[in-house]
Parts: C-alpha cells; sequence; structure tokens
C-alpha cells in the first residue's frame, strides 16, 4: 500500500490550481483500484469541477468499489450562488469504497458535514492524511474562511545586513531574475499586493503579475493596494494608468480637518477613507478588514519599511518570505523598524521556517504564529501527529 505516495500525488495535483481558484481552496484528488491509480483530478479555477468529480469523470476504469485520496473534506452543501453540485452525492452515486483526506474543510457550509454523509452511506472515511501539508497548501484559505481576514504575507528582499534599499533609496536590484521570477509567480497565488506610499513615489512599481508560461488575464491580476500617508500621491504612477488601474484601490486615512491629500481621480480607481493610526495614516486592520468584505483572502505585502514594521509591531501578519542577497551595504534603509525589542529573549522567531537557495541568494519562509493562522485546525493537526507517524510507518513497512 503506498498511502502517503497516494496522497502526496493528490497535493501535487492541487498545486496546478494556484493562482486561479481564489477564494477556493486548491483540492486535487486520486482514485485508487486493487494499488493502482485509475482516475485524478484537481479544481481548476473557481466555478468550474470540483476535483473529485473530475477524478471520477477521467477516470478509465469503472470506479465502484475503489479508494479516493482528497486533500480536503468533499463538499455536502447547496446554497444559492454556489456553482457547483455536492460532490459527496457523487461519491456515493458512485459507489467509492472508502474515502482518505488529510483535512477537514472549516466552511461552515461543510466543516464535518461532507463525512457526515459519506459515512451514513457506508463509505469508510479516514482523515489526516499529510494533514500539514495540506494546511500549508491551502494556507489562504483556511485563515480567511475562519476569520474573514486575508492571510497576510511579508514579502521582501534584502541584503546580508537587512537592507532593503541603498541609504538613496535605491533597491534595483537586491534580488536576480530567478528570484524576481519567483515573486511573479507568488504574486500569481495571491488576491492583492500591498504597498505603501513612499514606495509608490520611489520606485513606481506596476504590481502586475508578468507573463510566466502564459499571459495572465486581468481578471487574475492581483488588486494592487496602496496605503496613503498624509502626503500627495503621484499621480502618474503606474498603477493608476495601466490597463489594470479598475483593480487599483487606494486605502487613506479618513481626518477631521479639511487637509486631503491628492489622489486620483479617476473612476476607475478606488479610493477608501479608514480611520487613521496614531501617525495619522490608515489603519491596517481597518485596511484588512474592509479587503476581506470584498473577498480579497490573501495579500502579499511589498514594503516598505514602515510598512513592515507596522504589520511585525502589530501582530498582522501570518507569513514572512525573504529573499536574500549576498550584498552588503552598510548604510541603507533598514527591512524592520524598531519594535521596542531589548532582549534577545524578546526576538520574534518564526514557526516551521524553512530555506530555499536560488542561486547565490537564500529564499527563508516562515510562519508568525501556527495556530493563530489555522484556527481551530490546528488542534486536528496536533490530535493527528500519531496518525500521521502510523502513515509514515505505514509507507516505510511497505516500500
Amino acid at each position: 500500500m503506498k498511502h502517503v505516495e497516494f496522497m502526496a500525488r493528490a497535493l501535487e495535483l492541487a498545486r496546478y490550481g494556484a493562482g486561479h481558484t481564489s477564494p477556493n481552496p486548491m483540492v486535487g484528488a486520486v482514485i485508487v483500484k486493487h494499488n493502482r491509480i485509475i482516475g485524478e483530478g484537481y479544481h481548476p479555477r473557481f466555478g468550474q469541477k470540483h476535483a473529485e468529480v473530475m477524478a471520477i469523470e477521467q477516470a478509465h476504469e469503472a470506479v465502484e468499489g475503489a479508494e479516493m485520496y482528497c486533500n480536503l473534506e468533499p463538499c455536502s452543501h447547496t446554497i444559492p450562488g454556489k456553482k457547483t453540485p455536492p460532490c459527496t452525492e457523487r461519491l456515493v452515486r458512485e459507489k467509492i469504497r472508502k474515502l482518505y483526506l488529510s483535512t477537514l474543510d472549516p466552511n461552515p457550509y461543510v466543516n464535518g458535514n461532507g463525512v457526515a454523509a459519506i459515512r451514513a452511506a457506508g463509505i469508510e472515511v479516514e482523515t489526516g492524511l499529510l494533514a500539514q501539508e495540506a494546511l500549508e497548501l491551502n494556507e489562504a484559505y483556511f485563515k480567511f474562511i475562519q476569520t474573514r481576514l486575508p492571510f497576510v504575507n511579508l514579502k521582501m528582499a534584502l541584503t546580508l545586513d537587512g537592507r532593503i534599499a541603498a541609504a538613496g533609496g535605491d533597491s534595483r536590484w537586491i534580488s536576480d531574475e530567478a528570484a524576481r521570477e519567483r515573486v511573479h509567480r507568488l504574486r500569481h497565488e495571491y488576491d492583492a499586493v500591498l504597498i505603501g506610499a513612499n514606495t509608490l513615489r520611489i520606485d513606481n512599481p506596476r504590481l502586475t503579475v508578468r507573463p510566466l508560461d502564459q499571459p495572465i488575464p486581468a481578471a487574475r491580476q492581483p488588486w494592487r493596494i496602496i496605503l496613503a500617508g498624509n502626503g500627495d500621491l503621484p499621480l502618474h504612477s503606474e498603477v493608476f494608468r495601466d490597463q489594470f488601474r479598475e483593480k487599483t484601490l487606494v486605502f487613506t486615512a479618513a481626518r477631521n480637518d479639511n487637509h486631503r491629500p491628492a489622489v486620483p481621480g479617476n473612476a476607475d480607481v478606488r479610493v477608501i477613507p479608514l480611520k487613521s493610526n496614531a501617525g495619522g495614516r490608515p489603519d491596517i486592520l481597518a485596511a484588512l478588514k474592509y479587503s476581506g468584505e470584498m473577498g480579497i483572502s490573501s495579500v502579499l505585502v511589498e514594503g516598505g519599511s514602515r510598512i513592515f514594521t507596522e504589520f511585525i509591531s502589530r501582530g498582522l501578519f501570518d507569513k514572512i518570505t525573504a529573499f536574500i542577497a549576498p550584498l552588503i551595504l552598510g548604510r541603507g534603509i533598514e527591512a524592520v523598524g524598531d519594535l521596542g525589542i531589548e532582549r534577545m529573549s524578546g526576538a520574534i522567531r518564526l514557526q516551521r521556517s524553512e530555506i530555499e537557495t536560488i542561486n547565490d541568494q537564500v529564499l527563508l519562509r516562515g510562519y508568525r504564529n501556527i495556530k493563530e493562522t489555522f484556527g481551530s485546525l490546528t488542534e486536528s493537526v496536533a490530535c493527528l501527529q500519531e496518525s500521521s507517524k502510523s502513515w509514515a510507518e505505514l509507507a516505510l513497512s511497505n516500500r
């Protein structure tokens, strides 16, 4: 038996939907009969067939009596606006014998109801197979569906001595072309990219996903979010003038006086006043809440230093993705400002951190707080640790 390998394949299939399924999760499914894969599927994009149905329809032999491996609990509900029928009904109708799952779906319309419906029909269900990997795959979905706040990833490119730009503001280029291509792939997986007004003034970035293997349609370009301060914004900026300007969102601070910084008058650009923080800038928690109400489930924060510092000091980020180049500047703009931490014991240590090399650079990723990001699912996964070990031991014993 190759339970771990089959679920790993389901997770691999699920990743094909990256950048296309939001606000839905990425899901893959594998159908196995007599220890052979007979059908595979994944959820290709929002509104299209779910992975379980695709796997059934693409199977090259009858699926009755087969086992299915799926990284997420099948949907079991029908509500106004839902674009696909319940997957549980199809699994029951096709007489799947056993279902292996990584995690339950915390969507309140599902949340155990799918498993209950399948078990009620006499189908065996086992959960917890590669649960941690499945959580991290759909990190944005799991955070958003439980809190209605976007998953926040702070993406930074910095030198070995922690600078994101030279003293004069020049930051092109700290990372090389391969790392920048990775950034475009990362943007493709997020609903929005956020920067501060200073970054807009200095870099005039487009914040778009440039073609990877194929052109990216406007519908899948991320929202461009600008956190404006007290100063005027450069109205000639690319984000206010290009063909994707209708996906630009400017948050300004609501003020009691008559001062209003210059903002785009273009009707295609949304300008939203929010309550201000102590510095007179728009409150980032209010910005996240507004974004969540718009259905934005994930935000990639690309700077600058003041923005990074505020997200970190307030604990409003879920993950950091840092591209570290073998460069030393000495003087320059620091990635993160003063956090008021005076002893090493108070330092913020990322959880489940991992590193990867890209040419001569190091890519470091890690979570701020696993439990806060994944909510109730964290306890479920913790309870399944022994189960996961058992799966791994079973896989090794059957090699």
